[in-house]
């Protein structure tokens, strides 16, 4: 199995790209998201891959973050969608808006991704919700809202929090209503016992 190719970029487009790995040239698919952090041609690129292969095909599909071959693999794994299909989606949202979506359950929003339809997107709900752990879907949902980083100390909150019984979505609500509540609560210790306190 192929997990990653180095080498000189000779071509990028949006939906592929070409490495020279000593004097082969690998054609490998990749996602818009991957295309935007290419370097430029000619210059030395390492791109994680999924190695594809049927009767009839023999395909990589490359990635240039482990987050995006991590949610390329999830989203394979669903009855239904095949390589293309998880590479379109990941063209048409980021991994992130693709978790927040999942946890929300917001089916209009994954249904606008190209190919897939409302059944389809209804079943990515259904078995991608319980694969994405407190932390991610915190990361998500939050980063999401704020179109920013998620501060270490808030999603560390709501991991504190289920440990401590709260249910996921609880525990998101609860540190979402102290850090607006009490913008004075920064550190997890803190942010804690506020969300327990009410």
């Amino acid at each position: 199995m192929i997990t990653f190719v180095r080498g000189s970029l000779v071509e990028k487009h949006p939906t592929r790209a070409v490495l020279d790995v000593g004097g082969v040239g690998y054609e490998v698919m990749i996602p818009l998201s991957s295309y935007d952090r290419l370097p430029s041609t000619g210059e030395t690129c390492r791109i994680l891959t999924v190695d594809h292969v049927r009767e009839d095909v023999h395909q990589l599909f490359g990635f240039m973050t482990e987050t995006e071959r991590d949610m390329f693999g999830l989203l394979t794994g669903i009855t239904g969608i095949g390589p293309k299909l998880a590479l379109s989606a990941l063209s048409g949202l980021s991994v992130r808006d693709i978790k927040a979506a999942v946890i929300e359950g917001d089916i209009k929003r994954i249904s606008s991704i190209s190919g897939v339809g409302k059944k389809m997107a209804e079943r990515i709900v259904v078995e991608l919700r319980h694969k994405i752990s407190s932390g991610e879907a915190f990361e998500a949902i939050a980063g999401a809202a704020d179109g920013g980083e998620v501060r270490a100390e808030l999603r560390d909150a709501v991991l504190a929090l289920v440990a401590l019984g709260y249910k996921q979505d609880d525990a998101h609500k609860k540190v979402m209503q102290v850090t607006g509540a009490h913008p004075e609560a920064v550190d997890v210790e803190s942010i804690i016992k506020f969300a327990i306190s009410k």
